[in-house]
């Protein structure tokens, strides 16, 4: 891991712990996908806690200045915000159980090893 990918992602996860991002799960996709290097899963407890934490993560890395994009802000119950080197997916704890992401990334870690 880059020194530059470490320190994005230990900003992400920080920032979402600290504002109460629930079930932060990190998945590493170097080897998987040319997307990203990085996946981190959270989950709000509302569609206003996503909101807010995605404004706030998203006001976090441009104060530290990394570049991102983002969608899903209208309805708040899924945010994604791509910084790059690593996406970020921000539920509400029902859509993130329909989705299951950590599944298929681990199904398809799985496939490719096979």
């Amino acid at each position: 891991m880059s020194t530059t990918d470490n320190t994005l992602l230990e900003l992400i996860e920080k920032t979402l712990d600290d504002n109460k991002a629930e079930n932060i799960v990190t998945i590493d996709l170097k080897g998987k996908t040319s997307i990203a290097n990085y996946m981190v899963i959270a989950s709000g407890t509302s569609n206003r806690h996503v909101a807010a934490l995605a404004d706030k993560l998203k006001y976090t890395l441009k104060q530290n200045g990394y570049n991102t994009t983002s969608e899903g802000e209208e309805k708040a119950n899924w945010v994604l915000i791509d910084a790059f080197d690593v996406i970020v997916h921000i539920f509400c704890p029902e859509v993130r159980d329909f989705y299951n992401l950590e599944k298929m990334w681990n199904t398809a870690a799985e496939l490719r090893k096979n």
